[in-house]
């Protein structure tokens, strides 16, 4: 009996859970989010910044954008090791993806720490 040897980088089933966790994830802070602001938003900035004065939103809010910027890189390294043949461009279009995401992370805390 032959074996056949299975070669590559083996992200399938791992990246296709992730990127359904982070939808869930990002679903269920959704539902939070708008019952917060259902339940205590009048219009008004400070009702706005009393949302996300405590530190249970701010942490879900950090969360996530998290989960958003995973999600958004497993999808988008797969569609460019799928669709750009070329190591070199292909690798320029990862490293300048995974920097926007790294600093929208921080522009994100940034933002979120200092309401």
């Amino acid at each position: 009996m032959v074996k056949p040897i299975i070669v590559g980088a083996h992200y399938g089933f791992r990246d296709w859970l992730a990127q359904r966790i982070t939808a869930v994830v990002m679903a269920i802070y959704t539902v939070v989010l708008a019952v917060a602001v259902l339940t205590s938003f009048d219009g008004s900035y400070e009702s706005w910044r009393g949302v996300f004065s405590g530190g249970f939103m701010r942490f879900a809010t950090f969360l996530f954008f998290m989960s958003l910027f995973f999600h958004a890189w497993i999808g988008v390294r797969d569609i460019f090791m799928d669709y750009i043949k070329p190591t070199g461009i292909r690798l320029t279009l990862h490293s300048v993806v995974a920097l926007l995401l790294i600093g929208y992370a921080g522009w994100a805390a940034q933002i979120l720490w200092r309401l």
